[in-house]
């Protein structure tokens, strides 16, 4: 029937609707405006020496790259938060998508999404924010079509840091989630 592909070409279509709506532009509830006064937004960069958007060192073009690299794991393995956030920041929605495309054509291999936070809060408050940007992360797999069985969710809250410190680089390095294959 071609029904499950029209309904799977729907679902996607929704899943991103909905993300673009809810996309913030930055702000906190008092109207603090994120980042520093230099214009950054204190987002970290991909620790791996390529940004997010070189998810792939395949050098083929064209229909052979996107087969090709639906079957090696993305290059970038970790994605960044804003403060006391949950929702997975635009810059790196294509990241999760390289993910799930990976997962998605490979069904048996498993993934593991540790969630992090910087030393701010309480250690509770932490492993719960820590639980709650990996679960972020694992339904927007899910909506892309990716199995439950295929992922599972860690918190370590701030129990292992990234980059020690008491500075906003630091604490920008250690707010993010890390797929591990």
């Amino acid at each position: 029937m071609q029904l499950k592909p029209l309904a799977r070409s729907l679902a996607v279509a929704l899943s991103i609707a909905v993300i673009a709506g809810c996309s913030s532009t930055g702000g906190t509830q008092d109207g603090d405006s994120y980042g520093s006064q230099d214009g950054r937004d204190g987002s970290a960069s991909s620790t791996s020496g390529t940004g997010t958007s070189g998810q792939y060192s395949s050098t083929t073009s064209g229909a052979d790259r996107g087969q090709q690299a639906d079957s090696r794991i993305p290059d970038v393995k970790t994605i960044y938060f804003d403060y006391d956030r949950d929702t997975i920041k635009g810059e790196y929605e294509s990241v999760v998508m390289a993910h799930a495309r990976y997962l998605r054509s490979n069904p048996n291999a498993n993934v593991v999404l540790h969630g992090h936070t910087d030393e701010r809060g309480t250690r509770e408050y932490n492993m719960a924010l820590g639980e709650r940007r990996a679960n972020a992360v694992a339904r927007f797999l899910n909506i892309q079509g990716v199995s439950s069985s295929q992922m599972s969710v860690v918190s370590y809250g701030e129990e292992r840091p990234a980059e020690r410190g008491s500075s906003e680089a630091a604490y920008s390095q250690n707010r993010r989630v890390v797929f591990n294959y």
